[in-house]
């Protein structure tokens, strides 16, 4: 059955209908990761866009229930250059395909998605329709395209219910506003128990329950919508509990504390994205996906300094709270998919629960230094 993905710029390609048979539109976006496809469609920050893979053959090893990294997909459509139909893994549930079609994702194969790539590179990122139908009339097509906005999506992918994740001797408290699984994980591993709030639990409610530390987490659309958020977040920023915020948590802490942000051109998103630690000048691989940053310009210094920047076009990759406890990063140290290289940052987190690092620094190395100048 043939597919049509129309830009609102006018551009037309079409290609073979995948997944399910009905017709979207939404805003259009890449990611460059090579292997992780299930974990990509199962990251809530998709929600409100269609995605494209950018590597050539997806489905080749079908897919495996147990790596999904939130309850259901999320995008509202899928394209890609070429799906495989036959995968071949031991791990195997079921096929993309098979996927698509139970949770009524639609999508489209066989387009030159490398065009597709450069075509959003050049003019930005931009909203789109897939569809069955032959008989679209562009003209009136056009104006749906452009009046389309993804809204507030962090109440639809948030939990509506706190729960428990692990069984640790610390206690932290996860804002769930589109968090992937692998967030949780990594905590648990590290002696803690997590517990999972909704996006919308008034800060009180947290503090109450006492947490040895806060976490923020990654989830989807422009952070100026989570207007009630940011209020409880400013209360969060005041206690002196040690705060660790990844993607949208880390655009919204900057928000809280009078920072501001900005859509980008296209965005980051895959697993090959190097960032730099400015205070040791270390490079890492990240895996990332965001297509709003905050504008270092309007950080105070006196409230936050830059701590991480994206090596290939200089833009904020994370902040340092000054006189806080509190750090933030863009990008993905939890991965799922993508590089592991930063998920020392969790074992940071732990450091300031601890009380063996403040503000960044080393207690023992401060105490020691304190000493000899005395």
């Amino acid at each position: 059955m043939k597919a049509f993905l129309i830009l609102e710029d006018g551009t037309v390609f079409a290609g073979t209908h995948i997944g399910a048979e009905k017709e979207i539109i939404s805003e259009i976006v890449f990611n460059t990761s090579m292997a992780g496809y299930l974990e990509v469609l199962t990251d809530p920050s998709y929600a409100g866009q269609a995605v494209c893979m950018t590597y050539p053959l997806i489905g080749n090893y079908g897919v495996c229930l147990e790596d999904m990294e939130s309850s259901r997909p999320w995008p509202d459509g899928f394209i890609v250059r070429e799906l495989s139909r036959m995968p071949s893994n031991f791990r195997c549930d079921m096929s993309i395909q098979e996927f698509l079609e139970k949770y009524e994702i639609p999508g489209i194969a066989g387009i030159d998605t490398r065009a597709l790539v450069k075509i959003l590179r050049e003019k930005g990122t931009m909203n789109g329709m897939i569809t069955i139908r032959e008989d679209f009339v562009l003209e009136e097509v056009l104006p749906k395209l452009k009046a389309y906005t993804t809204g507030k999506v962090v109440e639809k992918v948030s939990c509506r219910e706190k729960y428990i994740v692990g069984e640790g001797r610390r206690k932290v408290a996860l804002l769930d506003f589109g968090t992937k699984n692998n967030i949780a994980r990594c905590l648990a591993k590290r002696d803690c128990t997590v517990t999972v709030y909704p996006a919308l639990t008034a800060a009180e409610e947290i503090l109450a329950d006492e947490p040895d530390g806060i976490m923020l987490s990654n989830g989807p659309g422009d952070p100026k919508e989570c207007v009630s958020i940011i209020e409880e977040i400013k209360k969060l920023y005041q206690s002196d509990v040690p705060i660790f915020a990844i993607c949208l948590g880390h655009q919204l802490m900057a928000l809280a504390t009078g920072a501001d942000t900005f859509k980008m051109k296209y965005g980051h998103r895959g697993g090959n994205h190097p960032v730099k630690d400015l205070a040791t000048g270390k490079v890492y691989i990240s895996s990332q996906n965001h297509g709003y940053v905050v504008d270092m310009e309007k950080l105070d210094p006196e409230v936050g300094r830059p701590a991480f920047v994206n090596v290939n076009d200089g833009t904020c990759e994370g902040v340092s709270y000054t006189g806080k406890n509190i750090f933030t990063v863009q990008f993905h140290p939890e991965a799922c998919p993508g590089p592991l290289d930063s998920g020392f940052l969790f074992d940071r987190f732990m450091r300031m629960i601890d009380g063996e690092e403040v503000n960044g620094n080393d207690v023992s190395a401060v105490r020691k230094g304190g000493m000899e100048n005395a």
